[in-house]
């Protein structure tokens, strides 16, 4: 009897803290826009800018009436599922064939796309969102184009990336860090290690604390007379605003005191954490941003088996009702 209440006790807890968790974050995932199979949507119905909403984020659109009208600047969303089509016609289909989770909709950006904050979001922190190369882009830079160079060229050696830069403003104001991400990347000395992001990622963006809006910037090691070269479109789902606002004297999440040992890891990560009430969750990622475990805890003091991950470095991305902390660690 007495281990059946201290289980139901558990149960209730674990289900109040993922409750909480949950209220305390806003998803945009794009399935509140409508659209037909296989369609996207570019502002061609409302030019010289307009905006969508999903969750708590605005996305800024322009879609240009010159040369016949075309979409210039700012976001799209698309349900678009062709992965085989090398071409700009095929500007608005991601490389993965579907959402992240294999959800419908996502969002297609390009250089320089900004997303605004609203409602409870507004100057808050912005947990991160999941990103993925579009078809286009990922074909021109696996096989090269008529104006894009093949990566890594054609010994494969040459040490291309793609990468994005996300900006934060607060307050009006421009705040010094930034987070970056490589869509693709062909530095490794082993040309095995060479990537082309094609599954979606996780990019986490809880480091610039509080936030008004995000600047999404590209850039390529291909580049020519008349800039970049490689296709400047990425594609995102599932941009996570937390709604709580981090210390306002630093802008920096504040965090209690989180240790994780032993570092480098063998079999058993051990984390530690003191003064947190309510139910955590833990994510490992890779350095290529995969999310490799992850699980909930409610305890001081928790345990993690590594013994399936690979020799290398992770991320222990560690979340409350409160606060978002990144650690890393060596798996031997």
């Amino acid at each position: 009897m007495k281990k059946n209440i201290q289980k139901l006790i558990l149960i209730t807890v674990l289900s109040i803290g993922i409750n909480m968790l949950i209220k305390s974050q806003t998803v945009s995932d794009f399935e509140n826009l409508t659209l037909t199979a296989d369609s996207y949507w570019n502002g061609s119905d409302t030019p010289l800018g307009t905006s969508f909403t999903s969750g708590n984020a605005i996305f800024p659109n322009f879609y240009d009436t010159a040369w016949g009208g075309y979409w210039q600047s700012g976001w799209a969303y698309s349900n678009m599922k062709d992965t085989l089509t090398s071409s700009f016609l095929n500007m608005y289909s991601v490389i993965s064939g579907t959402g992240y989770n294999n959800s419908n909709n996502f969002a297609v950006a390009t250089q320089g796309s900004v997303i605004t904050l609203t409602g409870t979001a507004l100057g808050k922190v912005v947990a991160g969102f999941f990103v993925n190369n579009g078809t286009y882009a990922a074909l021109s830079m696996r096989d090269g184009d008529f104006s894009a160079k093949k990566f890594g060229g054609t010994t494969g050696d040459d040490p291309d990336w793609f990468k994005l830069t996300i900006h934060a403003y607060y307050n009006d104001t421009l705040k010094d860090d930034s987070v970056e991400f490589y869509l693709a990347d062909y530095r490794f000395t082993d040309n095995q290690d060479d990537y082309i992001v094609n599954t979606w990622q996780w990019v986490d963006l809880s480091t610039l604390g509080n936030v008004d809006s995000l600047v999404y910037s590209l850039s390529s090691t291909d580049n020519g007379t008349w800039g970049m070269n490689t296709p400047a479109f990425f594609c995102i789902d599932n941009f996570i605003t937390l709604n709580s606002e981090v210390g306002l004297s630093n802008n920096k999440i504040n965090t209690p005191e989180i240790m994780i040992y032993p570092n480098p890891v063998s079999h058993l990560l051990n984390i530690k954490h003191q003064n947190i009430t309510g139910v955590s969750r833990i994510q490992i990622f890779n350095v290529r941003g995969q999310l490799m475990l992850q699980q909930e805890i409610t305890d001081s003091d928790a345990c993690i088996s590594v013994n399936n991950l690979l020799k290398g470095v992770y991320y222990v991305h560690f979340i409350n009702t409160n606060f978002v902390h990144t650690e890393s660690f060596i798996k031997e």
